[in-house]
């Protein structure tokens, strides 16, 4: 299983960034896609994350970003909105993956794609 990702770049604070991921592979069915970053020295953090009906943000991206996947295109897109220095960081895919009926759920994740908010 392979997760794609694309659309980072250099943007001014209050832009806009599109990202998007697509997974592909030997792929039964996914529970949840999701974006996660890790900004310089520091930890990887949740950004935001759905599976089936729910969708979870981070606080400090709540109202800014939005979330959206395309269940049986294996896809995930992050809409990010009124940019901030803070949201500089490496951003990574991610899609809990069954690869047959009756295999359990494994994390899989993209090569990560680099998000830089100049002020």
């Amino acid at each position: 299983v392979q997760l794609q990702a694309s659309g980072g770049g250099l943007v001014q604070t209050g832009g806009s960034l599109r990202l998007a991921c697509s997974a592909s592979g030997t792929i039964f069915s996914i529970n949840s896609m999701g974006w996660y970053r890790r900004a310089p020295g520091e930890q990887r953090e949740l950004v935001a994350i759905t599976s089936g009906d729910r969708t979870t943000y981070s606080d400090s991206v709540k109202g800014r970003f939005t979330i959206s996947s395309h269940n049986s295109r294996n896809t995930v897109a992050l809409q990010m909105n009124s940019l901030k220095p803070e949201d500089t960081a490496v951003y990574y895919c991610n899609a809990g993956v069954k690869l047959s009926p009756v295999s359990s759920y494994i994390q899989y994740w993209g090569q990560g794609t680099l998000v830089t908010v100049s002020s």
